[in-house]
């Protein structure tokens, strides 16, 4: 895949009506403080099209990113929020619900945990809600330059089994710093194109 062209096209908020897009759409999710912004911009090849920030809770919309004019880049708002009211945070997991259950363009659904940790209650109750959706979540292990290259499997196999993911479950190391991983979330992207398409 290459990035030729990329447009913030639509941004959602709380009570905004979801456009009815013609082309592929392909969701990410994370926590807060994961490392999505970073991710977008390291895919897209753009410095700061997802805005990164040391303060997590950035993303308080849903942002559908036009890639190429061939699909849909779907920033979902980041979970699990610490200092986030609770009446806020419900309404963030709501406008994610509705969006997931909603939008008949989405193809896939990519889910960011840190490489560093085990899954968290907030990502357990996200993977087992898009996976009750019919998705299957596939999986970027971000921030992979935090840990040794030794480190690796073992990481992913704590990750894979934190979700109670099958052993199918892709799981894709990524750093943003290095961009590894890069070359597999472009194929994967490319095969969903000719999915799609057929």
């Amino acid at each position: 895949m290459v990035i030729k062209n990329v447009e913030l096209e639509t941004v959602c908020g709380i009570t905004s009506t979801f456009p009815k897009n013609t082309k592929m759409e392909v969701a990410f999710a994370g926590k807060s403080n994961v490392g999505k912004s970073s991710l977008i911009n390291a895919i897209m090849n753009r410095k700061s099209l997802a805005r990164t920030s040391s303060q997590p809770g950035k993303t308080q919309t849903i942002n559908y990113y036009n890639v190429n004019d061939d699909f849909y880049l779907v920033d979902l708002p980041g979970y699990g929020y610490a200092n986030a009211n609770i009446s806020v945070k419900e309404k963030w997991g709501k406008m994610i619900e509705r969006y997931l259950h909603s939008s008949e363009m989405l193809y896939a659904v990519f889910l960011l945990i840190d490489i560093r940790h085990e899954p968290g209650k907030n990502d357990k109750q996200m993977y087992e809600w898009m996976t009750a959706q019919g998705y299957f979540p596939i999986i970027i292990a971000t921030k992979l330059d935090k840990i040794n290259r030794s480190q690796i499997a073992k990481h992913v196999k704590m990750i894979r089994e934190g979700l109670s993911a099958p052993k199918e479950t892709i799981v894709i190391p990524f750093s943003s710093m290095t961009k590894q991983g890069r070359d597999e979330i472009y194929a994967l992207l490319d095969d969903m194109l000719a999915s799609f398409a057929d």
